[in-house]
């Protein structure tokens, strides 16, 4: 039966000459693979493709089936076109590495509206914003923790888990600062963090994260993230 769903493009693989399985975080059926038939030939009409680039939003018709792994798409299209974030440098190095963590901490399960449109409004903030989105994946990050049941009430509550698990964190006032604004305040609030502060701060969030999941492992695109908004 073909129902309808929004969707956020994640990542895919190529599949046989022409097609692709990509995976999907929808709004009603949670991540779900599908399956996308004739859009890497010259063919294609109107450059599908382009519709399964990271952090991508979908309006989609799907078959559904409960007891399948692999899904069937019947209709889609961006219900945001894209005009800065897949061609900004910056912007597209931090969806780099949002999409990756997101494949990385999300699993086929039920749907959760309210983690849906976290992310939609995660990625149109990031889409449109013009100024204060340099220190947008430290915030994101933390925020999207909660959603994952290990969100830290505070700063210190941060620090001390790490310390914990002996992970050698010890932020100044300035991180300490930075870190109650991400937690308390939205995506964009401004916060001055210096160059080694954020990649110190990184640093401690990806070790947070692979306290909380073992799954996490290398995270490919942080070398080429520090470079970028070094």
């Amino acid at each position: 039966m073909l129902q309808k769903t929004q969707g956020i493009a994640l990542s895919y693989i190529r599949y046989r000459e022409t097609s692709i399985i990509a995976r999907i975080y929808t709004e009603e059926f949670g991540l779900q693979s599908y399956l996308v038939n004739s859009v890497r030939t010259a063919r294609s009409k109107n450059n599908k493709i382009a519709l399964f680039q990271p952090l991508t939003l979908l309006d989609m018709v799907v078959y559904n089936k409960p007891d399948r792994d692999l899904h069937r798409l019947s209709e889609m299209k961006t219900s945001h076109p894209f005009q800065s974030l897949p061609f900004e440098v910056t912007k597209s190095t931090i969806a780099m590495f949002v999409t990756e963590f997101l494949n990385k901490v999300l699993k086929e399960e039920a749907n959760n509206p309210t983690l849906f449109r976290f992310l939609v409004n995660s990625v149109l903030f990031l889409e449109n914003a013009h100024s204060n989105y340099e220190n947008f994946h430290l915030a994101f990050l933390l925020k999207l923790s909660f959603f994952l049941g290990f969100g830290p009430e505070s700063a210190r509550e941060f620090e001390n888990q790490l310390r914990e698990n002996s992970y050698p964190f010890l932020p100044d006032n300035e991180m300490e600062t930075a870190l109650n604004i991400m937690l308390r305040q939205p995506l964009g609030t401004p916060i001055k963090l210096s160059r080694s502060a954020r990649n110190e701060l990184l640093d401690a969030l990806v070790a947070y994260y692979q306290i909380h999941i073992d799954s996490i492992g290398e995270v490919k695109s942080l070398p080429v993230l520090r470079e970028v908004l070094g």
